[in-house]
């Protein structure tokens, strides 16, 4: 898949995300509408770039996007989302918030948890506003072998909007829907997401739509550094078959199968035409990442992000 930039033939050609800021033979381009058309047109915000010893941090004013990499090349392209003229969730709520910065072989995302887009309860958890920072790695490896999230319950993954990505599960009460899945037993919202018990809005699954602030390009990073991308037409699709009921234990009710060339590995990724690994988001279990296909950076305080356990029942207002 092109990046944001290669995808790009010209100015004037279309466009999908009003804001969206790229750079093509040295010129930038923001998403703009031109009569009822989204357009790339030539951008004419103030552009300031500095360049330091070991990184470049490239910034345009008043955008929607914000690129920050090292002049060695802090791969891949990293694409974080400026919301601050997003309308965010809502009276009374915090602005979104997210910043990225890259620098000796670490990508750092700071972000306050909120979204860009009305928040709709779906759990009895008031959205709170929280304090993350990540730290993964820019130059991921294939690990030996694959490290389950089978047991992890909480942050696997975050994307470019500063919001955690949790695996495919949910907690262990109601006993009913225990460890069920949470797409399955309808418990999100219209962007997939929800608020756990912390009041921490979290993906267990991702559209890609533009009220919900994604581009067809890399919506996000796991742990283990590997860039997270969309998935136009749902060309790639997972190979878990559904073999139990997911109402609870949602593992137990999903077998890998292998399939065909658009069949995705265990881990819901693969290996494009240039060697580089990636996961990708699917219509069905796991939804996002199966598995961490390279070493997982551990996380500490709110970044972890842990799934709290309760014992008092846990109720959905759907």
């Amino acid at each position: 898949m092109a990046s944001p930039a290669t995808a790009v033939s010209k100015e004037g050609a279309a466009c999908k995300v009003a804001g969206q800021v790229v750079t093509v033979a040295g010129k930038n381009l923001v998403c703009k509408k031109v009569g009822k058309k989204l357009k790339w047109v030539a951008s004419t915000a103030t552009t300031t770039t500095t360049v330091a010893a070991t990184t470049t941090t490239t910034t345009v004013a008043a955008t929607t996007t914000i690129t920050t990499r090292t002049a060695a090349g802090c791969a891949p392209t990293y694409k974080f989302v400026d919301l601050s003229l997003a309308p965010g969730a809502g009276s009374g709520y915090a602005k979104p918030k997210v910043a990225a910065s890259c620098s000796d072989g670490t990508l750092t995302v700071s972000s306050n948890g909120m979204i860009g887009y009305t928040f709709v309860a779906t759990t009895p958890n008031a959205l709170k506003e929280q304090a993350y920072t990540w730290k993964v790695t820019t130059s991921p490896k294939v690990a030996a072998s694959a490290t389950s999230i089978k047991t992890q319950m909480g942050t696997v993954a975050f994307t470019v909007t500063g919001i955690p990505i949790f695996g495919p599960m949910e907690g262990p009460v109601p006993a009913q829907e225990a460890y069920g899945d949470p797409v399955y037993n309808n418990l999100l919202d219209t962007c997939k997401g929800h608020t756990g018990y912390s009041g921490d809005y979290h993906y267990h699954a991702i559209l890609v739509m533009n009220s919900c602030y994604f581009d067809e390009t890399i919506i996000g990073y796991a742990n283990d550094g590997f860039p997270i991308y969309s998935n136009p037409g749902y060309t790639y699709v997972s190979g878990y078959k559904m073999t139990g009921n997911p109402k609870s234990n949602s593992w137990n009710a999903y077998t890998y199968q292998t399939g065909g060339a658009t069949t995705l590995d265990e881990c819901n990724g693969r290996t494009d035409e240039n060697g580089d690994y990636r996961y990708y988001i699917t219509k069905t279990f796991p939804y996002i990442i199966g598995c961490y296909k390279g070493t997982p950076a551990t996380q500490v305080g709110t970044a972890e992000a842990p799934m709290a356990m309760r014992s008092s029942t846990y109720i959905c207002e759907i």
